[in-house]
């Protein structure tokens, strides 16, 4: 499997930096901090140097505490390390040293205080808001990332065709007890831990879209709705899929063959420069025309990477468009209070071609 060039997304920052005439950015956000050096700790800051010659990655430094000195010796053996807890105030102290630096920073994370004091360390320091810059950059994956998606999609079909063999779903047991053992399954199948608490709603309660599993029983003639990820090295999967228990009543079929059939729409609407509203307009045009789009609650998707929710988002509303690369989910549902719903989700990678699927069990209305 390839390994993640780091070197190259630091690359890739300078390339905006130098658009914004900055001299550095200060990166405080930790997923932000592994995507540029591959460094795990949960204490560290970052200072890339955006001048585009070989002396900058010399300047771009990584600080972190005596925790980790071993950590970031081996994760990040390409950049200077300095140890110091108040990690990000270590390195505005360097930057004081130089001079006329035009400083970028995190906007979206840095507090006003941590500003505030910056500031006062490093007067003569022009200081930039930049926020969610290093995540216009996460919003594309590499192949890298992309076998990491793949593998974490993996453990959940994996784990979900596991639990249906041995007779985990089943009426007589609780929402509780279907979701630990998906997530057990999970961690038994390659992942290294779960995306978010597992989403289990039997009954009425598959009619809340993002129900907590409780200790309802599942009964027969059950909508069941299973809404679930792993993690693979930090890379979420995310997938949504609704059985029946039992057997099915003709409402039932109907609704599910509804929306089934929008969420083929939204996968096939999923191209490079597709405008994001659009992408949602084609999935929930479906449900619109058969009477029932406001019973189709929330948008049709979002990217996956390192966070399970991330840039783009896909709605209504959605600005922008997709790119070539982009990981995200289509999960259209639709919702009948107090009587049950439906909502089929996968994760997919926007190809130049046709996307690219990642989480592979079949969406086939299935009868457990």
């Amino acid at each position: 499997m390839s390994t993640a060039d780091h070197g190259a997304r630091r690359a890739a920052l300078r390339r905006l930096l130098a658009d914004r005439e900055l001299d550095v950015l200060i990166v405080t956000d930790l997923l932000n901090i592994r995507y540029l050096t591959g460094f795990t700790g949960s204490n560290a800051a970052l200072v890339v140097d955006a001048a585009d010659e070989p002396g900058a990655e010399d300047r771009t430094v990584v600080c972190t505490d005596g925790r980790y000195v071993t950590q970031v010796g081996e994760q990040v053996p390409d950049l200077r390390a300095i140890i110091d807890r108040a990690s990000a105030a270590a390195l505005i102290r360097t930057l004081a040293d130089r001079p006329g630096v035009r400083a970028g920073f995190e906007s979206h994370v840095v507090t006003v205080d941590a500003l505030a004091g910056w500031r006062d360390a490093a007067p003569n320091l022009t200081l930039t808001r930049c926020p969610r810059l290093v995540e216009r950059l996460r919003e594309v994956k590499d192949e890298h990332e992309i076998g990491l998606l793949r593998r974490a999609c993996t453990a959940a079909d994996v784990a979900l065709a596991a639990l249906i063999e041995r007779g985990g779903l089943r009426p007589g047991r609780t929402e509780r007890e279907v979701g630990r053992e998906l997530e057990f399954l999970m961690l038994e199948n390659g992942a290294d831990g779960i995306s978010f608490e597992t989403i289990v709603a039997a009954g009425a309660n598959s009619a809340i879209p993002h129900h907590r599993p409780t200790d309802a029983v599942l009964a027969s003639g059950d909508f069941v709705k299973l809404d679930f990820g792993a993690t693979v090295a930090g890379y979420h999967s995310d997938m949504t899929r609704t059985y029946v228990l039992g057997s099915a009543a003709d409402w039932q079929r109907d609704v599910y063959d509804l929306v089934s059939r929008s969420q083929a729409a939204g996968r096939a609407a999923l191209a490079p420069g597709a405008p994001l509203a659009e992408v949602d307009a084609a999935s929930r045009s479906v449900i619109e025309a058969a009477g029932y789009g406001e019973l189709f609650q929330h948008g049709l998707g979002h990217g996956v990477g390192l966070e399970i929710h991330e840039a783009p988002g896909i709605g209504k509303a959605g600005a922008g468009t997709l790119l070539a690369g982009a990981a995200v989910t289509v999960e259209p549902g639709v919702y009948f209070s107090g009587r049950g719903g439906v909502r089929i989700e996968d994760t997919l990678v926007v190809r130049e071609e046709e996307p690219e699927l990642l989480t592979l069990t079949s969406k086939d209305l299935t009868i457990v």
